[in-house]
């Protein structure tokens, strides 16, 4: 009767683990959506402002964007190897 307590409870923390990885990716695409939409408002806004200068924004504003997807699939990939343990 204690084995399958044990085992039970080996399933459970299992399952919690599932689900707390599913939350913390829904919240680091969260993360990641609004800062990108912060970011491209922001590039949008200057550019509006200074015509002159969309080229250097643009790029400013790209290298921004993949600095936070990279740190975003860095965060994923944490939360499927913690799911998984």
């Amino acid at each position: 009767m204690e084995a399958n307590a044990v085992e039970v409870a080996k399933w459970a923390a299992q399952q919690w683990g599932y689900l707390a990885a599913g939350f913390g990716a829904g919240l680091v695409m969260l993360g990641m959506s609004f800062g990108i939409g912060k970011l491209a408002a922001a590039a949008m806004d200057a550019t509006g402002r200074q015509p002159e200068a969309a080229a250097q924004v643009r790029t400013s504003m790209l290298l921004a964007a993949v600095l936070i997807e990279g740190a975003t699939f860095f965060a994923l990939v944490i939360c499927f190897i913690l799911a998984n343990k």
